[in-house]
């Protein structure tokens, strides 16, 4: 190819790059730029979450302008590794499992942000390849005008009052819907127990969702009565759906349970802007943006030594309270992840 073929082909792709996410390559290293491929949640629906203040300060204080692409968890890996050859990422933010399985397929390459000694060992790798930004866990929402009274249990959702008012989205793809693996495998004390269940409650189910950001809306205009989500996600959408409720599920006769379900980022390996992206690691766990979570995103800051008191921060500590918080194995759900969404598809005909 002529030489001067390049810079046109470059201007092309910068241009493109909201709908394509088409990179320039190394010789793009110092553009002004810097793009995300994340899971859904962070971002405002009316531009008001925690991304959209945090994009903002660091493009104001840095001069390099975020480019953002959104969708499921798995969705988002999935997309970094076709692109594995030409990355077009510079950061992924992601929930696990999915996070271990980008630094697994080697899509991450080491970066330990300004901050992240502040983040405790459970939340980011051991080997420095991702560090979570924003703490979370995983719940449910119901709509709070036409069941006023959330259901307390999993076998509660069996009854035939749910048929096509529940979902949840898809295992294997969003990051919440393999959550509700995770979470069902932990209450029914393991796998087959888990399936048997689920099968169950496909009857009530409307069916496949690639992104749990899409429920809650549902959720809040009584299409849906039930739906599984996040904390951080659902309480900042409850400021603007006002007809939506957090709960957790028990088994009959049990408490309720969560697991801890951080967004976690790590600087995508031979990432065009490579720089540019280190510096928005070590933005999202300064001080400042950290001390946002809460205060604009309504989830947990990932930094230890970040204590919120907003008002905000004391409503999600009241949510929590009495609920039993496990810690899953991530190292086994990361290596079996493929067998388990098989059995899922397999249970529920998906």
């Amino acid at each position: 190819m002529p030489r001067n073929a390049v810079k046109p082909l470059a201007a092309l792709c910068v241009l493109a790059l909201p709908l394509t996410a088409c990179g320039t390559g190394t010789a793009a290293s110092d553009e002004n730029v810097v793009t995300v491929y994340s899971a859904d949640g962070l971002k405002g629906e009316n531009g008001d979450g925690w991304y959209d203040r945090v994009f903002d300060d660091f493009e104001k204080e840095t001069g390099i302008k975020v480019e953002y692409v959104e969708g499921g968890s798995g969705a988002m890996v999935q997309r970094a590794a076709r692109e594995k050859r030409n990355p077009q990422a510079d950061v992924l933010v992601t929930l696990p499992p999915f996070i271990q399985q980008a630094d697994t397929k080697g899509l991450l390459q080491k970066y330990a942000p300004e901050g992240a000694d502040r983040v405790g060992g459970a939340d980011k790798a051991a080997n420095g390849a991702w560090t979570a930004v924003v703490n979370n866990y995983f719940g449910f929402v119901h709509n709070t005008k036409e069941l006023k009274q959330a259901p307390a249990t999993w076998e509660d959702l069996l009854d035939g009052k749910y048929e096509n008012k529940l979902q949840y989205s898809t295992p294997g793809i969003a990051g919440d819907g393999t959550a509700v693996l995770i979470k069902a495998m932990h209450d029914f004390g393991g796998e087959k127990p888990a399936m048997e269940y689920l099968k169950k409650l496909q009857a009530n189910n409307v069916g496949p969702s690639a992104s749990t950001g899409k429920l809650a809306p549902k959720v809040d205009k009584g299409e849906l009565l039930v739906a599984n989500g996040d904390v951080q996600m659902n309480y900042a959408q409850s400021k603007s759906l006002p007809n939506l409720g957090i709960w957790f599920p028990a088994r009959e006769g049990g408490e309720p349970t969560t697991f801890a379900l951080p967004y976690a980022a790590g600087l995508v390996t031979d990432a065009p802007h490579t720089e540019n992206g280190k510096k928005l690691l070590d933005h999202m766990l300064s001080q400042k943006a950290q001390q946002q979570v809460s205060e604009i995103g309504g989830g947990f800051p990932a930094r230890q030594d970040v204590k919120a008191t907003d008002a905000n921060a004391i409503a999600l500590t009241r949510l929590m309270d009495g609920v039993e918080v496990f810690e899953p194995d991530w190292d086994d759900i990361e290596k079996n992840l493929t067998s388990y969404v098989d059995a899922w598809k397999e249970a529920t005909g998906s």
